[in-house]
């Protein structure tokens, strides 16, 4: 690893010439670690064939601090829950889906991906597992269970007994204690629209400063009885809107041991025209403005309040797509290019073979993006290169880390995750 850090770190340097006079990370930070972040989706085991199997098998396990296990849904009842019980620990894994490599078999205290984040955990004893509660679809009912503070100790105490505990229904008291080192909070959005039907409250953004307290009082009362810290970290939004009506940055640091910013999605195919999904600054000539991006997002937070050493940039692990288009940068495209899963996005696995297809690669530097065309289809995302100057991003503006949604968009050899890795390697850990 510490000679793949060496090429990747050199290559960096070479390419960001003339693009940053920031200084070098030895001379911003010289003794400062960095948190790495994966999501790992619940629902990948099964159209996906993505298995934490394939996490450790890829090496990308090894490049990571922390894992976060996506997603634990908050129910109308105001309680956390699984929202599907046999992927987190029901289903059995054959020996080669398994990260040990030996079968689950009949009868084992419980089986499913919790069980096998148990089995990655003894593979790299400096992992931290999270859980992610919320999501996209699972925030409806965030608002509700937020509201009061018996609603708020409520909702705190069930997610505290569920994972942090390990008492799974209808399993033996505790069996899955141990497997989770924290609680990722994704309330998308608090004070602001998410999913449609999500409930939402102008007392949204005081309320979740108020949930963030609760969760850091249960969980330190708990590692006063375990002598083990419990990580505290939330998803934020990366739009300014988004962020004032929903966070009170100065206040919820106190509670969070660090907060991912969503360094994607600025723009999409539901948009009627090409765009970038990830930018580190605003190209020249966008039409929008204002306009989105990660210097947009991240000087948003620190503006408001938060410490900079606890803002963590999320990388996107896919694409955008537009067709019927160009091919050319903010050019009309009728509709969202053709994907796997989805119109319109695409995994960074299967666009890293378009240029075998035809596509050619542009690069802005200077502001931080990339985007492959054929002349009628577009994509916009993030390739090894583009990651490295994200890594040089973070080391130079003091970040926390970053962030990866999602593991499964990676190729087989792990290769963004690797390259994450080796951009915020630092010696002395």
């Amino acid at each position: 690893m510490r000679g793949f850090s060496r090429r990747l770190l050199a290559v960096g340097a070479a390419v960001l010439v003339g693009v940053t006079a920031a200084p070098t990370a030895a001379q911003a930070h010289p003794k400062k670690s960095y948190v790495k972040v994966g999501y790992f989706t619940q629902w990948g085991i099964y159209g996906r064939d993505f298995q934490l199997a394939k996490v450790q098998q890829s090496g990308a396990a090894a490049g990571l601090t922390h894992l976060n296990y996506a997603f634990g849904p908050v129910t109308a009842a105001g309680v956390c829950d699984s929202a599907d019980s046999w992927a987190d620990w029901g289903v059995p894994f054959s020996d080669a889906q398994s990260v040990d490599g030996v079968a689950d078999v009949a009868g084992q205290p419980y089986s499913g991906n919790l069980n096998q984040l148990a089995e990655l955990k003894k593979k790299n004893p400096k992992l931290r597992v999270l859980i992610s509660l919320g999501g996209w679809t699972g925030s409806a009912f965030f608002s509700d269970a937020a509201l009061t503070d018996a609603s708020r100790k409520k909702l705190v105490t069930s997610c505290v007994d569920l994972w942090i505990k390990g008492n799974l229904p209808g399993l033996t008291t505790g069996v899955a204690a141990g497997v989770f080192d924290g609680i990722d909070l994704d309330w998308e959005w608090p004070g602001s629209d998410g999913n449609v039907g999500n409930v939402i409250r102008p007392e949204d953004k005081q309320n979740f400063t108020l949930l963030t307290a609760e969760f850091r009082k249960q969980l330190d009362a708990l590692s006063r009885k375990t002598r083990k810290h419990y990580d505290l970290t939330a998803f934020l939004p990366a739009a300014p809107a988004k962020i004032d009506a929903g966070f009170e940055a100065k206040k919820i640091f106190k509670y969070l041991d660090f907060g991912t910013v969503q360094g994607y999605d600025f723009h999409g195919s539901w948009e009627a025209r090409t765009n970038q999904q990830s930018a580190l600054r605003v190209p020249a000539g966008a039409p929008d403005n204002p306009d989105f991006s990660v210097e947009v997002a991240i000087n948003t937070w620190k503006d408001r309040g938060a410490p900079k050493n606890k803002l963590v940039l999320g990388i996107p692990y896919y694409g955008q797509g537009w067709t019927g288009t160009t091919g050319d940068l903010f050019a009309p495209a009728t509709g969202g290019a053709p994907g796997k899963f989805a119109v319109g996005t695409e995994d960074y696995k299967v666009l890293k073979n378009l240029k075998s297809q035809g596509f050619k690669l542009h690069r802005d530097w200077r502001s931080g993006h990339s985007w492959l065309t054929d002349g009628t289809t577009f994509w916009t995302y993030d390739d090894p290169a583009q990651i490295l100057q994200k890594t040089t991003y973070i080391r130079s503006q003091g970040l926390g880390g970053a962030m990866m949604w999602s593991l499964d968009g990676d190729d087989e050899k792990a290769s963004l995750t690797r390259t994450i890795s080796a951009g915020l390697w630092t010696p002395w850990r």
